[in-house]
C-alpha cells in the first residue's frame, strides 16, 4: 500500500517545536527533565503507526533502533551472512512480504521526517560480546548497503524518496547493541564508522551519558519496581521476565500495567525532584503481556511530556542537549 509523506506543515511544526527539542529553559531557571524512549527491532508497521501517533499526540521524539534484516524477504537471506553465523541465519527473521517491506521503508522515512532518531540495532540480532572489530565492522557495512540499498531490493526504486541516499548514508549516528551485549571490539568498530553514540550500557540507575574518546555513551538505568522496589533494568522485556517469567500472561495485563507506570512514575519524580538527570526507558516492537508496558508508557508519557520542563527527546537531541549543557558548565566562572 503507498504512503503520502508528510507536508511541509509537518517540517514547520518540528521547527516551531525546536527550542522545546533542545530543552531551552529560560536564564535562571532549572534545566528541564529529558526523558528518552527508544524501540528496539523496529520493524512491525502497526507498532511504527500507533508509536508515531503517540509522538504525535504528547510531543515526544523517540529513537528507533532498527534492525536490518527486516529491510529485506526471507527469499533474500543467503545475502546476509553475520559474523561466527552460518550464512542465512537471523535471529529475529526477516520481512514477511516484499509488501510489508515496502511499507516499512515508508514507515522509517515518515519517522525521519518527522524529526525522529534513526539508529542501528545491527542485523540479525546476535550477541557480538565476543565479536571484534572486525566482525563489528562486518555487519556495520552491512547494514549500511541494506539500507542504502532497501528499496531497490524491494523492486520499487521508483518510489526513493529524494534525500534517502543521503539519509542512509550520513543520519545514522547512534547504535544499540541486541542483548546490550557489547564487546570489547565495539567502539573501536562504531568510531570507525562514524557512530556518534551508543546505548548499549547499563547503569545502577539515571546516570548522564560519558563521553569516550569522542563517543557519547547512554546507559539504561535499573530502577526500583514492585512492592519490595526491586531493581530492573529500564526495558519492556525486563518487566516482562519479572512479572511473568517471560511468559505471555495476558489474564493479569492490567496489573502488569499498573506497577510499570508505577515504576515509571517513581524513577521520573525521583529525577524531577532532584538532580534532573536524564531518564531513558527501552521497549521493543513487540506488545508483551497483552501490551501492558505500551500502554503503561502512553499514559506515562501523556502526563510528563506535555509539561513545561520537561523534554521527552531522542538520544541524538539528548546528546547535542547535555554536551551543550556540559560546555556551559565549563564557561562559568567558578566563585572564589
Amino acid at each position: 500500500m503507498s504512503r503520502p509523506f508528510v507536508s511541509a506543515l509537518v517540517a514547520c511544526s518540528i521547527a516551531a517545536s525546536s527550542a522545546f527539542a533542545r530543552g531551552d529553559v529560560p536564564e535562571g531557571a532549572r534545566e528541564k527533565q529529558l526523558v528518552v524512549v527508544s524501540f528496539d527491532g523496529a520493524h512491525d508497521n502497526r507498532l511504527w503507526e500507533k508509536s508515531r501517533a503517540l509522538a504525535r499526540r504528547t510531543g515526544a521524539h523517540f529513537t528507533y533502533f532498527l534492525s536490518c534484516t527486516f529491510l529485506f524477504t526471507k527469499d533474500e537471506r543467503a545475502s546476509y551472512q553475520a559474523p561466527q553465523q552460518k550464512r542465512g541465519r537471523s535471529n529475529v527473521g526477516f520481512g514477511q512480504t516484499q509488501e510489508e517491506v515496502v511499507t516499512l521503508l515508508g514507515e522509517i522515512w515518515l519517522a525521519h521526517l518527522e524529526g525522529h532518531d534513526i539508529g542501528s540495532h545491527a542485523c540479525g540480532h546476535f550477541d557480538g560480546g565476543r565479536w571484534s572489530a572486525a566482525d563489528w565492522s562486518a555487519e556495520f557495512a552491512f547494514f549500511n548497503d541494506a539500507l542504502r540499498q532497501a528499496w531497490q531490493k524491494a523492486g520499487v526504486g521508483e518510489r526513493e524518496p529524494a534525500g534517502w541516499q543521503d539519509f542512509a548514508s550520513k543520519d545514522i549516528k547512534g547504535f544499540r547493541a541486541p542483548y546490550l551485549s557489547a564487546g570489547s571490539g565495539l567502539v573501536a568498530a562504531l568510531k570507525r564508522h562514524g557512530f556518534v553514540y551508543d546505548a548499549s550500557l547499563v547503569s545502577k540507575g539515571p546516570s548522564l551519558p560519558r563521553e569516550t574518546d569522542g563517543l557519547m555513551r547512554f546507559a539504561l538505568p535499573l530502577i526500583p519496581e514492585g512492592d519490595a522496589g526491586r531493581p530492573v533494568i529500564a526495558m519492556d522485556y525486563n518487566l516482562f521476565v519479572r512479572h511473568s517469567m517471560g511468559v505471555e500472561n495476558s489474564k493479569k495485563s492490567a496489573a502488569f500495567e499498573e506497577r510499570a507506570l508505577k515504576a515509571y512514575r517513581s524513577a521520573f519524580k525521583r529525577q524531577y525532584d532532584g538532580e534532573r538527570i536524564p531518564l531513558q526507558l527501552g521497549f521493543h516492537f513487540v506488545e508483551m503481556n497483552g501490551g501492558a508496558y505500551w500502554r503503561a508508557l502512553d499514559r506515562f508519557l501523556t502526563e510528563v511530556c506535555t509539561e513545561p520542563d520537561v523534554a521527552c527527546v531522542s538520544h541524538r537531541e539528548a546528546m547535542e542537549i547535555v554536551a551543550e549543557r556540559r560546555k556551559t558548565a565549563r564557561a562559568v566562572p567558578q566563585s572564589l
